[in-house]
């Protein structure tokens, strides 16, 4: 961060950890429960959200001094379906299978509350390079949540690692050697998602008091 001032440093440390979109605004949840139970449909997500909120918070930034008041959101959500379809393109020509798995949750990237929010409440009064620090930062606090819900449940519930036998039942039918765990299927049920959430709020605030509501 030695290039960064301390005020633009904290535009991408606040949203890892004390502002986090996830744990601290509860924002784009939604994302978070339907494809994390695949660590690498959660990687590629928040890659997605990287290059949509870096690339998207700069557009706006750009020709926020031109865009009419009453017709903004019109303007941010043509911003942010243009760069979704981009990215949609680019994976159904390099990554196939993934952007079936997917699907519509790719689409779901333009009603993303995290990002029509930066749009709004950042981007739209500060310039380019502040507005390009403040997506990044928010779309990595966002994207570090969707890893490590991935990497647990998928983990515990299918016993792989990007589809990498490495626990229980999975590594198992390979003949290696028996673990005597047992994958756990409840792990892939979506409401799995919104426990381990709950649990990262719940670290989150223990390890810092002043987050904790009156």
């Amino acid at each position: 961060m030695g290039l960064l001032s301390k005020k633009d440093a904290k535009l991408i440390t606040d949203p890892l950890a004390d502002n986090n979109p996830i744990t601290i605004q509860v924002l784009g949840i939604c994302s978070a429960l339907a494809i994390t139970a695949e660590l690498k449909a959660s990687l590629v997500m928040a890659i997605a959200v990287l290059f949509v909120m870096g690339v998207g918070n700069v557009v706006i930034s750009l020709i926020r001094n031109l865009i009419p008041s009453k017709i903004r959101i019109i303007v941010q959500l043509i911003v942010v379906a243009s760069l979704v379809i981009i990215v949609d393109q680019v994976l159904k020509a390099y990554a196939y299978e993934l952007s079936k798995t997917l699907s519509v949750f790719v689409g779901l990237i333009i009603t993303n509350c995290i990002i029509m929010g930066r749009f709004e409440a950042f981007a739209l009064g500060n310039g380019p390079w502040r507005a390009f620090l403040d997506g990044i930062g928010n779309a990595v606090g966002y994207g570090v949540i969707l890893i490590i819900v991935g990497f647990f449940r998928e983990l515990l519930g299918s016993g792989t690692l990007f589809g990498i036998p490495v626990l229980g039942d999975a590594i198992e039918k390979t003949g290696l050697y028996s673990t005597g765990y047992e994958n756990n299927g409840f792990m892939l049920m979506p409401p799995m998602a919104l426990i381990i959430v709950g649990l990262l709020i719940w670290v989150q605030r223990s390890r810092n008091k002043d987050l904790i509501e009156d």
